[in-house]
């Protein structure tokens, strides 16, 4: 896994378009507000060093973010109708071995995922954004949905380690 999309630019699509890139990741920031976009391009910049800075792209369409993503996190509200309008784009524009992982505290990852044709390769990042942007511990749980493959739950917990944090997966929670 190479290449990862952020779908939101606001404090945890920064942080983790920060963190991605300071693990070596090429990351493609999408946000469709250009006031969050530009704010975000500012404040990586400033946190970056010059030789990491060209491996994060700020684009303005999920299309453009997600069209060479090995993996694509979205960072849309914790909300039922937010979480399923980003999914089906997401799983509609993104190549077929793309990975979707989506941040989530209230909603059941096997029904998200029962709304795409990947159901495989859905999986939950169980956390809140403050959590993950407060610097919440070393330790992230990752929750699987019952058809979530083995491989699927691996890069993800790879990405998450190369990240510096150690990720459990969880596949009774949902």
């Amino acid at each position: 896994m190479t290449t990862v999309a952020i779908i939101g630019a606001g404090p945890l699509g920064r942080w983790l378009a920060l963190g991605a890139a300071r693990a070596g990741f090429r990351v493609l920031l999408e946000d469709v507000m250009p006031g969050n976009l530009h704010h975000a391009r500012e404040s990586i910049r400033q946190e970056l060093s010059p030789e990491a800075l060209p491996s994060v792209v700020f684009v303005s369409s999920i299309e453009d973010a997600v069209r060479e993503a090995d993996l694509v996190i979205d960072c849309v509200p914790d909300e039922l109708e937010s979480k399923l309008e980003i999914l089906w784009l997401l799983d509609r524009m993104a190549p077929p071995r793309t990975i979707i992982a989506t941040p989530t505290t209230n909603l059941s990852i096997s029904d998200l995922a029962s709304c795409t044709y990947r159901p495989e390769q859905c999986i939950a990042i169980a956390a809140a954004p403050m959590d993950l942007t407060a610097g919440w511990g070393p330790g992230i749980t990752l929750r699987a949905a019952r058809t979530t493959s083995e491989k699927t739950a691996a890069l993800v917990c790879d990405f998450w380690q190369r990240l510096g944090f150690t990720p459990a997966v969880d596949r009774s929670a949902d």
